[in-house]
């Protein structure tokens, strides 16, 4: 199974893009190494082209490691971003609330890549339902424990995507989200 999807990046900034439709500058925090180089790359070039397709320029900002975090926001403060995406990385996951909290405290509207982000208070959320996911991965657990050979298994894509957005934080940042933006969403916080 995977959660990782390129093509979501794009669809997460068009998200943003319709919450804060004034926006020119977004930026995105990335883990260099977070993932293979092939899939750092391929998430790289996806927020490039639809950031180009929507008009936006985009603000890259590399964060190693927790330790980066303060001065991963300070440069974005600097470089006037005003809306910032975050690519999907397991330390980023593990580090969610505090990233919720800087997002929060330099009042950066921010699309993440899990529902798990807005439930520590992130703005919106738009990627794999994990949830479904780890259903999934279940069967195949099931299936190698009577005998199947794991290489023998498809690598699967998720089927299955959330749209999460918290209003209790888009009004703490002074946003009103669009109603055809609540309409699609699979969960509204409030």
């Amino acid at each position: 199974m995977t959660g990782l999807g390129p093509e979501l990046v794009g669809k997460g900034l068009e998200r943003l893009k319709q919450a804060v439709p004034g926006v020119s500058r977004v930026a995105v925090l990335w883990q260099p190494g977070g993932q293979s180089e092939g899939t750092d790359k391929d998430l790289l070039k996806e927020a490039d082209v639809a950031a180009r397709a929507l008009g936006v320029r985009l603000q890259f900002v590399e964060a190693r490691g927790p330790e980066d975090f303060d001065r991963a926001f300070s440069d974005m403060t600097t470089g006037r971003a005003g809306a910032l995406t975050v690519l999907v990385s397991p330390m980023f996951f593990g580090e969610r609330r505090r990233l919720v909290d800087l997002a929060t405290k330099t009042r950066l509207p921010t699309v993440f890549p899990w529902r798990e982000y807005v439930d520590a208070g992130g703005l919106m959320a738009y990627g794999a339902d994990l949830a479904d996911l780890f259903r999934r991965a279940a069967t195949y657990v099931d299936r190698i424990l009577k005998g199947a050979k794991p290489a023998d298994l498809p690598i699967e894509q998720p089927t299955k995507y959330e749209l999460v957005i918290n209003l209790k934080t888009a009004k703490a940042l002074g946003l009103t989200i669009p109603p055809s933006l609540l309409q699609r969403a699979d969960q509204v916080i409030e």
